[in-house]
C-alpha cells in the first residue's frame, strides 16, 4: 500500500514550528500503519530526542537559534531518524516517502538522516547548521 500524509494536520505542526512568536521549536512525524502523521509538538528538544528510539522511524522539523553577539537567527532543520532495528525494507520506504513529507516541509538550512544518538545532540545540529550558513563573524568564539 502506498504511503499517505495527513497534509492538513503535518502542515498545522510545521507553522507551529516557523512561528516566531511560539516557543514550539520541534514537530515530529511518523507512521500511522501507511500514513505520515504528526506525532508531537514542543518547546523542550530533549522530548523530540525521547521519540528518537532504535526501533522508530520518524521525521523532525527542529528550530534552532544560531548565529553571533550581535545578532541571533532562527535556522531549521529537517531530521530523518532510523533507529538501528528498523528492517532494510522499512529504511529503503522512508527515503521515497520523505519527498511527501518535503511537500510540507518546504524551507530548512540543513537536511540530516541519523541512525546515531550522538548526532542528535543540539550542539553538533547547532554547528552544522553554522558550517552550512557560510562565513561566521563570531570573533568572540575565536
Amino acid at each position: 500500500m502506498a504511503t499517505r500524509i495527513d497534509k492538513e494536520a503535518c502542515r498545522d505542526a510545521y507553522n507551529l514550528v516557523r512561528d516566531d512568536s511560539s516557543d514550539i521549536c520541534w514537530a515530529s512525524f511518523k507512521y500511522d500503519g501507511s500514513t505520515i502523521v504528526p506525532a508531537g509538538h514542543g518547546s523542550d528538544y530533549e522530548e523530540f530526542k525521547s521519540q528518537c528510539t532504535d526501533d522508530a522511524r520518524l521525521f523532525g522539523f527542529v528550530r534552532i537559534t544560531t548565529g553571533d553577539a550581535m545578532s541571533k537567527r532562527a535556522k531549521f532543520t529537517l531530521i530523518t531518524w532510523i533507529g538501528e532495528n528498523v528492517s532494510g525494507l522499512q529504511r529503503a520506504k522512508i527515503s521515497t516517502d520523505k519527498t511527501l513529507v518535503k511537500d510540507i516541509v518546504q524551507n530548512f538550512a540543513k537536511e540530516f538522516m541519523i541512525s546515531d544518538p550522538r548526532e542528535l545532540e543540539e550542539d553538533y545540529l547547532r554547528n552544522e547548521l553554522k558550517k552550512a550558513g557560510g562565513a561566521n563573524y563570531d570573533a568572540q568564539a575565536e
